[in-house]
């Protein structure tokens, strides 16, 4: 009674949400699996999802989220995020017909799951990590958090205080299972083995950094960590990318005129000499070549405003240590992890770039960081599996 009563009120409140009126692409034939990503943290582990279930078994996808993901496989039809409510859940379940809904995080959408529920489709939350309502719809609505969980078939947690949670919140125990974080789509960055075999044969033994899209505002501090570095490792070789290309002929006058330094720039192609103190590269471009070459790397914008530009996987991956400010901007969740792991290392201002890059340029003390990181970035093979093996198991079962 209590869970009619909330799922009224709930309805009520958000019958001026508008439905959606765009032409919506026609269903492929098929079976299909609805994948929606509350938001964008969780968007690389389902959109990895998608392409797993389409690559591997043969599912049309589709996916729903506020923002697009980067780049979309064949099979896997993109659509934003539809309002909760009575009417959309209906337009949206009449024409995509899916077999089963998956939801992630443990954002719940009580008009959708219960129309799936009164159509039996099978529904199921993935990285699960809290159980809420959906952002915007927060309020009492008596009975509506249990009365949802329990429509559904599976909830798959992070951990075992999130599967506490939802068996607090209402979700019968036969269908909480905790099966870690899923893990995000590779990071690896591609680059020419053979370009790659030839820097390394001319830097040797040296040292080496790479200062990742580096944002102006962090010129100085990344310039006087080299330069604090080099008193105790002369030979240290800083390969610099700044976040913006027009930055690159002042950069170079800057530190061929004030520092004083040997500097050689990939677009102009100079050779990459042993006496080479900086070598300036272009933004975003050949980044899984530097991640290789260099032992360490700082990830530029974190001690700014904006936050973190690059992906920290794409370093850790790669076996780079990882330097970083203490702004994750949209790579919070990732950092999050890393950090947990110990397997980045934070510095907040210019002297404890100095400092940290100091430390580790101790080649023991960069690969145990880069170490955790790979952990961390391979993690979460088997909880994409279980998932994996769910949603199937219940697209077979509607067979």
């Amino acid at each position: 009674m209590a869970y009619s009563l909330g799922l009224t009120l709930y309805n009520l409140a958000n019958r001026r949400r508008a439905v959606s009126d765009d032409a919506r692409p026609p269903r492929p034939a098929g079976r299909l699996v609805w994948l929606h990503a509350p938001t964008r943290n969780s968007l690389p582990q389902i959109a990895g999802l998608a392409r797993r279930l389409e690559e591997d078994h043969g599912l049309n996808i589709l996916l729903t989220s506020d923002v697009a993901p980067d780049l979309l496989h064949p099979g896997i039809t993109w659509q934003p995020t539809p309002a909760d409510t009575p009417a959309e859940a209906r337009r949206m379940l009449d024409h995509w017909q899916p077999d089963v809904v998956v939801l992630s995080d443990g954002q719940l959408r009580p008009a959708l799951l219960h129309e799936a529920h009164e159509r039996r489709i099978p529904s199921v939350l993935v990285d699960a990590r809290t159980p809420t309502i959906m952002e915007g719809n927060e309020g009492w609505w008596p009975g509506l958090m249990r009365g949802t969980l329990m429509s559904l078939d599976a909830v798959l947690t992070v951990d075992g205080p999130a599967a506490r949670a939802f068996r607090r919140a209402g979700a019968p125990t036969k269908i909480v299972q905790v099966t870690g974080r899923m893990e995000s789509p590779s990071a690896v960055l591609s680059c020419a083995e053979a370009e790659r075999a030839f820097i390394a044969a001319q830097l040797a033994t040296r040292p080496v950094w790479f200062a990742a899209s580096l944002p102006e505002d962090e010129e100085a501090a990344v310039i006087a960590a080299h330069r604090g570095a080099m008193k105790l490792a002369h030979r240290l070789l800083l390969i610099l990318s700044p976040q913006d290309p027009v930055r690159i002929p002042a950069l170079v006058a800057h530190l061929e005129q004030d520092e004083q330094w040997v500097v050689a720039c990939r677009c102009r192609d100079d050779e990459l000499e042993a006496d080479v103190q900086v070598y300036i590269t272009e933004p975003g471009v050949e980044y899984g070549l530097w991640y290789r070459l260099a032992p360490v790397t700082y990830l530029g914008g974190g001690m700014g405003d904006g936050g973190i530009n690059r992906d920290p996987m794409e370093a850790a991956a790669l076996g780079s240590a990882i330097l970083h400010g203490p702004r994750a901007g949209r790579f919070g969740t990732t950092l999050g992890r890393l950090a947990s792991a110990q397997a980045t290392s934070l510095v907040r201002n210019a002297a404890e770039l100095r400092r940290g890059l100091i430390e580790l340029l101790s080649p023991d003390r960069s690969a145990r960081l880069a170490q955790a990181a790979w952990a961390v970035e391979s993690d979460g093979a088997e909880a994409t599996d279980t998932a994996i093996k769910v949603i199937c198991d219940l697209v077979e079962g509607r067979r």
